[in-house]
């Protein structure tokens, strides 16, 4: 059994040959049909992850290595204060070997296009946060405005009527009314992609979208983000990959418990987001609040808010995925 370690990067990935007894393999690899190979890649899911769904196609195993795994076989493996992709690749292999329950690479077709959409609007929305921010600053300077929401078409036609009656020299009123006119398209495109996000996502996951403070477009990076949730056994295992499970930091028999810093950030984010509004609308997690608040604090309510949360989104996407029509595709390697 052979194992290929990859450190991935933005233009280049660095790979790694290792044995079944973790040595490295110098000379060129040459595999017969039939030989298991796995690979095993550093959990830069942005810069790997197409990548890894070739390969996949291709019916070979991938697995994600998280870096923090990684940089312990490093530190275990290679000598003394050594760093390079080549030694980092080494240590993607070693840790998948000594590590057989990590994470599977798999695919959907529809979580792959909704994948796209989801980083599409995040890019999007981006961009027109940055030019909003700078058209705001603009017009807080030279018509002594602060405009309201510009997300929505009141907000656009109020500071638009604005600026084609304020007095202003003629290269002022270009540079803002071109602003405004890019902050109009991107509006539209945006609005564009969340109702393509609202089609897909509907029929893939009603059970999610029942739940207070889950959105279309939260629903959407849910999917993008976990793919199948089988590949979660149990909802703790989610929790400690959304970064909402604490992390124990207790020694000589005291317990203690601290905030997880880490995990995913961007699905911590739908957490966060989905808590404010059922601490909002909510009447069962406006009691658990109250019910903590005395002990925890209102932070220390909201994250246990988070992690109740965690239970709920795993039932409902379990839900959804047994009623999905198709199954993760699977590709063998030819004989």
């Amino acid at each position: 059994m052979v194992t290929v370690g990859i450190d991935p990067h933005k233009h280049v990935h660095v790979a790694v040959a290792v044995d079944a007894d973790g040595r490295r393999l110098t000379r060129p690899l040459t595999v017969k049909n039939g030989t298991p190979v796995t690979w095993a890649i550093e959990d830069g899911r942005g810069f790997a992850r197409r990548l890894a769904d070739g390969l996949r196609l291709t019916g070979h195993e991938v697995v994600w290595v998280p870096t923090r795994l990684m940089s312990a076989h490093r530190k275990l493996h290679a000598a003394t204060g050594s760093k390079s992709d080549p030694v980092d690749a080494a240590a993607v292999a070693h840790a998948a070997i000594a590590t057989p329950g990590l994470d599977r690479h798999r695919i959907d077709d529809r979580v792959r296009e909704l994948r796209v959409l989801v980083d599409s609007r995040a890019d999007l929305v981006r961009r027109r946060t940055m030019v909003i921010n700078q058209l705001k600053a603009y017009t807080h300077l030279w018509l002594d405005h602060t405009p309201g929401d510009l997300t929505r078409r009141p907000g656009m036609t109020s500071l638009t009527a604005l600026v084609d009656t304020t007095d202003v020299s003629a290269h002022v009123r270009r540079v803002l009314t071109e602003m405004i006119t890019e902050i109009g398209e991107l509006n539209k495109r945006v609005r564009g992609l969340e109702n393509t996000i609202r089609d897909l996502v509907t029929p893939l996951a009603p059970a999610l979208l029942e739940i207070t403070g889950i959105s279309h477009v939260s629903a959407a990076v849910l999917l993008a983000e976990i793919g199948d949730i089988t590949r979660f056994t149990s909802s703790a295992k989610l929790a400690r990959y959304t970064g909402t499970a604490p992390i124990p930091v207790y020694s000589s028999d005291k317990e203690r418990y601290r905030l997880h810093r880490g995990g995913n950030r961007r699905l911590n984010s739908v957490l966060y987001t989905a808590s404010i509004v059922q601490q909002r609308f909510h009447p069962g997690a406006r009691a658990l609040l109250a019910r903590h608040e005395p002990t925890k604090g209102a932070r220390g309510a909201r994250r246990i808010l988070k992690r109740h949360l965690i239970d709920v989104i795993h039932r409902a996407m379990a839900q959804d995925r047994a009623t999905w029509q198709h199954h993760i595709t699977q590709h063998q390697l030819a004989a």
